[in-house]
């Protein structure tokens, strides 16, 4: 290729056949999910393929496509099929995918500037204000997921407590250190985001739990009075839609109240549960959502949205600004042009470059409706409750805690059970009929079950009751012999 050529291809019919058979490949792994395994350990000899040197010469696109159905498509995560249990993943569908690819070809940046892909971020947005109940004027924007747009909240409260001064001053300028509050159940990238604002996860409190696992709001309001008389300076509030570890959902009506009184930020954690308001059996179990300061949340996940479709809703659009925005001259605004336009993201986030995320889960929305990813969410918690009817009847298994959602935390009784129920995970992994994960509860090792991919169905259930069964046996019986 000469300096003068570009790096579209020559042929484009054949570049254009190629891509329909690259289409047709996706559409086909799709369609196949059930016939194939969960997950299978990647070959080292495949692995050893991919730490070749940079390559100085171009591949042809059908030997991409050969390698991408070979040594990369057989060998996912796993997390689309309806056998993948095991972390707070969606599956995916078909919608969002074909708009990611659009999204691709488009190529737009999302950081500002007046073009079209930000108005259809912008619908998102009124669309997330509606479902929550907030205001009109509250402000929102994609991320990578709830991990970033938590950090983000974090950064925002923050700005709420010390003013827009504290960016360019920084911590050391403050008199009174801050602390933090959230549920020992609380996900680790609160503590993180903590840390990576430069507060410290040490200054985030975690509370102690009630019976159904959610924060002990007594506890909180005690924790928060000693804080202030110990000279820390309370700021902020997390309550969890939908703990990581078994889906409780905080009295958050309660906590709006106790951050209301104490004039704290309020912010909630709903990874995956904030979407439950779609549902109509979870929703008003999120009661308090609507009077939230922030809302993080993930489209990838109960919203089916191909990754990565974090979102972060601030009610309060002025502070939001006041967290972010930042005048350059590289990006002065015009009142017309491509560089006008009122809504710039990168003045609401850290991101100038950002992805056109909002068009894949417009596409979802759009394709199949809310009413249609609600009965998503009713049938994943009515799977789980079979699931845990199904563990009940087992004199082999235990529950190990409340099963509020979506979610089952189990485990088998034989003997050294942490043990046991590890082997038996990595078992079930290596077979492919079911994958669900590992954590702890209460100290004790458990089987994870988290239903939330739509092509989950009662059978599969049944699979991954079935191989706890014959893996804990077989385990048991080899020990012995």
């Amino acid at each position: 290729m000469s300096a003068a050529q570009s790096l579209d291809p020559p042929n484009w019919p054949a570049a254009r056949a190629e891509a329909h058979r690259m289409l047709d490949d996706v559409l086909d792994h799709m369609a196949g999910l059930r016939d194939q395994p969960v997950w299978r350990e990647p070959p080292q000899d495949l692995r050893e393929a991919f730490r070749e040197p940079l390559p100085q010469a171009g591949a042809e696109l059908a030997e991409l496509r050969q390698v991408f159905g070979e040594r990369i498509a057989p060998y996912s995560s796993g997390n689309a099929h309806p056998g993948f249990m095991g972390w707070v993943q969606g599956g995916g569908a078909l919608a969002g995918v074909l708009g990611e690819m659009l999204a691709a070809g488009l190529n737009s940046n999302l950081g500002g500037r007046d073009h079209m892909p930000l108005e259809v971020e912008q619908q998102v947005l009124a669309w997330v204000r509606e479902m929550f109940g907030f205001p009109q004027d509250a402000s929102g924007l994609f991320v990578t997921g709830t991990s970033q747009a938590n950090f983000l909240a974090v950064l925002v409260a923050r700005t709420r407590a010390f003013g827009r001064a504290v960016r360019g001053l920084g911590l050391a300028a403050q008199t009174a250190p801050l602390t933090a509050y959230a549920s020992r159940a609380a996900h680790g990238c609160i503590a993180k985001a903590m840390d990576m604002a430069g507060i410290g996860s040490d200054q985030l409190r975690l509370v102690a739990t009630d019976e159904e696992h959610r924060i002990d709001v007594q506890a909180l309001a005690t924790a928060i009075a000693e804080d202030r008389r110990k000279g820390f300076r309370p700021f902020l509030v997390v309550g969890a839609a939908g703990t990581v570890d078994i889906g409780a959902i905080d009295d958050l009506a309660a906590l709006a109240e106790l951050a209301a009184a104490e004039g704290l930020h309020f912010h909630v954690d709903g990874a995956f549960g904030a979407l439950g308001v779609l549902a109509p059996s979870v929703a008003p179990r999120l009661k308090g959502l609507e009077r939230a300061d922030s809302v993080a949340f993930d489209w990838h996940k109960w919203g089916q949205v191909p990754y990565d479709a974090g979102f972060l809703l601030v009610r309060d659009r002025r502070l939001h600004l006041e967290a972010f925005a930042a005048e350059a001259p590289y990006l002065t605004r015009a009142s017309s042009g491509l560089a006008g336009g009122d809504f710039w993201p990168c003045d609401y986030g850290p991101d100038l470059s950002r992805g056109f995320r909002a068009l894949k889960t417009w596409f979802t929305v759009k394709a199949y409706g809310a009413e249609a990813l609600g009965a998503v969410i009713e049938r994943t918690c009515a799977l789980a409750r079979e699931l845990q009817a199904r563990v009940a009847a087992e004199p082999e298994l235990e529950l190990l805690a409340p099963v509020p959602l979506n979610i089952v935390c189990f485990r088998h009784r034989g003997a050294d059970p942490d043990r046991l129920n590890g082997r038996i995970v990595e078992v079930l992994h290596a077979q492919g009929r079911a994958a669900p994960s590992l954590t702890r509860v209460d100290g004790l090792v458990a089987i994870r079950a988290a239903f939330v991919n739509h092509r989950t169905q009662s059978c599969d259930v049944e699979a991954l009751v079935s191989s706890v069964l014959a893996a804990g046996r077989d385990l048991i019986q080899r020990k012995a012999a």
